[in-house]
């Protein structure tokens, strides 16, 4: 009786893992809806900058246009980045919980990003792509900087010294594995 009991619980237990598929589907589906979010800015972006050699525009008004774009490029990228950790972690989930993917593991184009075989490694992945976001980020917060004294440029060059140093010990780290 307490074998069956246990065989039972064990295997309830062990199916358990399944609800994870929830996290997997709405991960991918957010991912995808954030990649159409981005590309639909891309489009809207592209259409707009066909105006850029316009001869109506003022060099005021060109100046404008070229700022906002700049800023809406930064927009685009940071779309796509946050959809791409979407990405990974629902392939890292999946992989983890339930199964290894086999068209990954057999295929020769596979990203090395793409295969997670632990915990360590999804959190790995997960932090390289998080970390181009906030440097994106930093790019767009630095976009609309006005710099009115010396110490606003140190505190910046400070932002600067800081990422550099975030991106070298993420190599460094990674070297080290």
């Amino acid at each position: 009786m307490t074998s069956w009991l246990e065989r039972v619980f064990e295997g309830v237990l062990w199916n358990s893992r399944l609800v994870v598929l929830l996290a997997v589907v709405a991960s991918l589906l957010t991912a995808f809806a954030l990649f159409y979010m981005a590309t639909v800015d891309a489009t809207i972006l592209v259409h707009h900058l066909l105006f850029y050699a316009s001869p109506e525009l003022t060099p005021e008004l060109r100046a404008e246009l070229r700022s906002g774009s700049i800023t809406h490029v930064v927009e685009v990228v940071d779309g796509y980045l946050l959809a791409t950790v979407l990405l990974i972690f629902a392939l890292g989930l999946y992989e983890l919980f339930i199964s290894k993917i086999d068209p990954a593991e057999q295929s020769e184009n596979a990203s090395k990003i793409l295969l997670i075989h632990s915990l360590d490694d999804l959190k790995v992945r997960l932090a390289k792509v998080i970390l181009m976001i906030l440097i994106v980020r930093f790019f767009e917060y630095a976009l609309d900087l006005s710099f009115t004294t010396s110490l606003d440029l140190l505190e910046f060059a400070g932002g600067i010294a800081l990422l550099g140093l975030a991106l070298f010990l993420s190599h460094k780290a990674e070297a080290h594995h």
